[in-house]
């Protein structure tokens, strides 16, 4: 404590030294706890169930894709047949139509088998969660609310439990309300119904796979082990019932945390180890004004040395200071990373799990106590080293130089490490900006340029039949096209870039039989006519859907050209026939190709164009008809700005039905910025903690030729009285802060060509070692070199050699 008071003194002597220390230090602390309280929230902290590390996520998977979901009869075997399994649970995305209280709205939500609330052990803050008995045939219709909606819609009111609510025309009861921090992973949650598996109308259809399965292992079995045992029920399956099961393959057990992690996992450690360069070039900063400061205290270390201080005690004292500057840095550093944090929750994507529970909790402050610490570790050793090593006679003697050759050294080589982290991190920069543009300019394949979507949710009570859903567009539709400023209109199931999916097996007919495993499968849309004109996807061969596609007509598609290639390639395929397993259940159709589109960009723009079967919905049969449904997508191609043309779409759509909501009303650019969201936010953060590190290394050069100049201000007199140009000595400082950089870009050329290939699997359309990157990276820290011994090194050009000489 003592050394802690006498370091306190030392710093009200040094004022400004203080604070640009404790503002260096606080930077990189600071920067550290923001991005430290995201991975802790996403990547350390447990979920919010009972038990989380024996919970699994079980992916059924397929020869022709590697996540698949699981009908209700191999859920029901997977069941009852396993070994390794404590329990299972699974659930399917729903929704439903809210009137009560407000504007109709569209509620997402999912339907759970009644157990599996309790085998994630999650409890409601008001009423109860679901009960066994919640999930028979027979039981009365309960729902219960996300604690969001229940603040959102209704208020926080506490009576609410027990009262009914209208769900797409049917009664519930609410029987619960949620806790915050509930989730379910791939599914937004605002109401949540009992899956009950015995009622539901596919329960005996073995290939209609739409369930997503959870489970909780038992006591001592590992991931492998249930794997294993599911493997070989899937065997089984598929050798009982090779029509529906022939493509099913190894299942994948993956534990719920991973799953809920995702791909975020990777670019989460990216920003945290480049946060921690920051803190690294900061502590070089301070270490290096540090030395800088000890070799100015040399006389006064002589003192206390000829007083009776031993080495140890001196460097005790220096080392003092630098841990009191990097506590109170870590105490404003703190501070920043509360404004930090809040920065980054702008930032982020809203595809970040759990981004809502990120805070500064006990972890949090544990770990920048730990920052300051090791802050005040590494920015005091070489300090302590340099400044406890003093010539004691001369010193005394007033002929001690002022800073030892090698204390020099070490500020050289403190700089030049600044300057090499800083080119790794720009050289980051660099190629995740460049992959942002690259997945940028990517060809969607269709017209984003004015577009305005619109999804619908057509309640089902009323919209039972194809005839019913045609007579609500048809009206729908004129009401929207003498809109003005409307260009065309169109409507689809599914929109590219909406992150949904539906695909569905097809044979060609003419062609030779195939076994179940040999089948192939195509993305499934339906689309209404008019649709490929309002997206501008251009119809390679044939035509597109028009009033002659009608319900009795004929059934044709369109395809895409990566179907065309991959199945006729270098034939026409026009005319040609396919049996598509399109109907929801009931028997495939035959099909008649009548076009040929351009290929667009379904799930990203990362992901190459997936072959697309597109189908008038006027001719969509009874058993697909519910997802077409309750994905009803929009599509207002305008003349003006589509985000303008929102509330008169809005009102329009009331017009024809006002009990149908209409949610995610977006233009096609806000999809697109949605898409690039997670690259956006790499680059962006990226950014600034490159910008924060050439910012440090920028002060670390100005003050090393500062102080340069400072101790060397006798032989620069000298050198101009004896008629030394003060232009040669300027271009002498400048090259000391270029032969720095040189060193540095050396250092950082060698790290970021280790560095890169660690981050390889996140670029875009870049290579790892793309050489314009690293050059210009270089050279752009050439520049902030050389200007950071410019400016200083200018005072050479004033320096009086009378004054100066009479002085010393």
């Amino acid at each position: 404590m003592r050394d802690l008071r006498d370091a306190a003194r030392a710093f009200k002597g040094r004022p400004g030294f203080s604070v640009a220390a404790v503002l260096t230090l606080a930077l990189g602390i600071g920067a550290n706890t923001s991005i430290f309280s995201v991975v802790n929230a996403l990547l350390l902290r447990d979920l919010p169930f009972r038990d989380p590390d024996r919970l699994v996520w079980v992916w059924s998977t397929r020869t022709d894709r590697d996540k698949a979901f699981f009908s209700i009869p191999n859920f029901i075997d997977t069941t009852e047949q396993n070994r390794t399994l404590e329990a299972t649970a699974a659930y399917a995305n729903w929704g439903a139509n809210l009137l009560e209280g407000g504007e109709p709205e569209r509620l997402r939500g999912i339907r759970l088998t009644a157990d599996a609330l309790r085998m994630l052990g999650v409890q409601a803050i008001r009423g109860r969660v679901f009960a066994h008995e919640d999930g028979q045939v027979d039981s009365a219709r309960v729902v219960l609310l996300s604690h969001g909606l229940w603040k959102r819609r209704f208020g926080g009111d506490p009576s609410l439990v027990g009262r009914t609510l209208v769900l797409s025309g049917d009664s519930y009861s609410v029987v619960g309300i949620l806790p915050p921090t509930f989730f379910i992973p791939g599914a937004g949650v605002d109401i949540v119904v009992p899956l009950v598996l015995e009622a539901d109308p596919r329960r005996a259809e073995r290939g209609s796979n739409f369930l997503r399965v959870l489970a909780r292992l038992k006591p001592g079995v590992a991931r492998q082990q249930a794997q294993a045992d599911l493997a070989a029920i899937t065997k089984r399956l598929a050798e009982r019932y090779p029509e529906p099961n022939g493509k099913l393959t190894v299942p994948r057990v993956v534990f719920l945390h991973d799953e809920v992690v995702g791909g975020d996992r990777p670019v989460l450690l990216l920003l945290f180890g480049a946060v921690g360069l920051v803190l690294l070039i900061a502590c070089a900063n301070i270490a290096s004004l540090l030395i800088a400061r000890a070799s100015t205290r040399a006389r006064e270390m002589a003192i206390r040395a000829a007083l009776g201080a031993t080495r140890r005690q001196l460097a005790r004292q220096l080392f003092a200071e630098s841990l009191l500057l990097a506590l109170l840095g870590g105490v404003l550093g703190l501070f920043l990373a509360w404004w930090g944090t809040d920065l980054l929750l702008a930032l982020s994507p809203a595809s970040l799990p759990r981004i809502g529970e990120v805070s500064i909790d006990a972890r949090v402050l544990w770990f920048t106590l730990a920052g300051s610490l090791l802050s005040g570790l590494l920015s005091g050793i070489a300090p302590a080293v340099h400044g406890s090593r003093i010539d004691l006679n001369a010193q005394l003697r007033g002929k001690g130089a002022g800073v030892s050759a090698s204390g020099g050294r070490t500020r050289n080589i403190l700089v030049a490490s600044q300057l090499g982290l800083s080119l790794v991190l720009l050289i980051g920069v660099g190629l995740f900006s460049k992959s942002y543009l690259q997945m940028r300019a990517v060809d969607t394949g269709f017209d984003p340029d004015r577009l305005l979507f619109a999804r619908l949710s057509l309640p089902a009570a009323r919209y039972s039949t194809p005839q019913s859903v045609r007579t609500f567009y048809d009206r729908l539709a004129p009401a929207l096209a003498e809109l003005p400023g409307v260009v065309s209109v169109g409507a689809a199931s599914i929109l590219p870039l909406s992150g949904m999916n539906a695909r569905a097996d097809f044979t060609i007919v003419g062609r030779p039989a195939l076994t179940p495993q040999e089948v192939p499968a195509a993305q499934n849309r339906w689309v209404s006519p008019g649709y490929f004109r309002a997206m501008g996807i251009p119809i390679q061969k044939g035509r597109e859907f028009d009033a002659r596609d009608e319900a009795r007509a004929s059934p044709v598609v369109v395809i895409d050209e990566t179907l065309a290639r991959l199945q006729w390639p270098g034939t026409d395929p026009l005319g040609q026939h396919l049996r598509i397993d399109d109907a929801g259940g009931a028997a495939p159709r035959d099909v008649e190709i009548v076009g040929v589109a351009g290929n667009v960009r379904h799930f990203g723009l990362d992901e190459e164009p997936l072959a697309t079967v597109y189908a008038p919905f006027y001719q969509v049969p009874p058993g697909a008809l519910s997802f077409l449904a309750n994905n009803l997508s929009l599509i207002v191609r305008t003349a003006t700005e589509p985000g303008a043309m929102a509330t008169a779409v809005r009102r329009a759509i009331g017009h024809a039905d006002p009990e149908v909501p209409a949610s995610a009303i977006r233009t096609a650019e806000q999809v697109l910025s949605t898409s690039l969201a997670v690259r956006r936010f790499d680059a962006t953060v990226l950014g600034m903690f490159a910008a924060a590190a050439v910012l440090l290394c920028g002060l670390g050069l100005y003050t090393l030729v500062v102080f340069s100049i400072q101790q060397r201000a006798r032989e620069v007199a000298i050198r101009i009285a004896l008629g030394a140009r003060p232009g040669r000595l300027l271009r002498s400082f400048v090259g000391q802060g270029l032969r720095l950089a040189l060193a540095g870009s050396v250092l950082g050329l060698c790290g970021a060509l280790v560095s890169v290939r660690l981050a390889a699997g996140l670029l875009f359309g870049v290579a790892a070692t793309d050489a314009p990157t690293f050059v210009a990276a270089a050279l752009f820290l050439a520049g902030v070199a050389a200007l950071a011994s410019y400016l200083p090194a200018r005072r050479v050009t004033r320096i009086d050699p009378t004054v100066t000489l009479r002085s010393e």
